[in-house]
């Protein structure tokens, strides 16, 4: 059976840090393990502040990050320096400031032919990522936004439903709001990751979070949710009314 959590906040900046804490916790769970800890960072407007609260907290803890590796839920097909390109904005705000060595980070190469991006990220989470029997890789973390028409990574509605069966671990997509080519992690391995933390900031997404959250939902974030059987799902967004079936706590 699927559950999520829904962690409420009265502010973008109260749901970044409390993320942000969370995550390094979850880092220093996993340090006394041999292998990496590997992360799929995400975008969106609330990316900005998560990012520098990490590495605001980060700092005060030089051997955090040693054994994270960065890896991408989305990219768009732009050059790494483009204002558009979600590893520009990683690198600005956590990878720079934390000195996040080279080789811990595998960033989408948004600049090549989509197809070949995609193959090459795929290729890359498959050499440093364990996989399960179904053969998707398994990420400890991903980090998902969720736009106003309910997409996340770069998984837009309206997809045609052989396109949503796709078994490869990223695809290239063409996004129904600009810049229009993308590529993105494929349901089934943002399902098979050990979690998945949504951050839904922003006004005007209340009807669009409720509708992906009661049981007809359509959303890409629904299909997300019904794959896995644990989400959590940080938010501003006022939910008046909670939909049913799930644990809500407020900070």
């Amino acid at each position: 059976m699927s559950t999520f959590d829904i962690i409420s906040f009265t502010s973008a900046d109260k749901l970044a840090e409390v993320a942000a804490r969370q995550w390094l916790s979850e880092i220093a769970s996993a340090n006394v393990r041999t292998d990496p800890f590997c992360v799929a960072l995400s975008g969106g407007r609330i990316a900005r502040e998560f990012f520098s609260a990490a590495a605001g907290l980060g700092k005060g803890k030089p051997s955090a990050f040693t054994a994270v590796h960065f890896f991408w839920s989305d990219e768009r097909c732009v050059p790494p320096e483009d204002p558009e390109s979600n590893f520009a904005l990683a690198q600005e705000f956590l990878l720079g400031p934390l000195s996040i060595p080279e080789d811990q980070i595998h960033r989408i190469r948004g600049e090549e032919p989509p197809k070949a991006a995609a193959d090459e990220a795929q290729s890359e989470v498959m050499r440093i990522v364990p996989t399960r029997s179904k053969g998707q890789p398994v990420l400890d973390l991903v980090f998902l936004g969720m736009g106003e028409d309910g997409h996340v990574a770069s998984l837009f509605p309206e997809e045609p439903e052989e396109l949503m069966r796709n078994e490869a671990v990223y695809r290239p997509v063409l996004a129904s709001k600009p810049p229009p080519h993308r590529i993105t992690m494929d349901y089934p391995a943002i399902a098979a990751a050990r979690q998945v933390w949504v951050l839904a900031s922003g006004a005007g997404k209340e009807q669009v979070l409720r509708g992906a959250l009661g049981p007809g939902g359509k959303t890409p974030l629904t299909r997300v949710l019904k794959m896995r059987s644990h989400t959590k799902i940080f938010t501003d967004i006022p939910l008046e009314i909670p939909p049913q079936g799930f644990s809500q706590s407020k900070k």
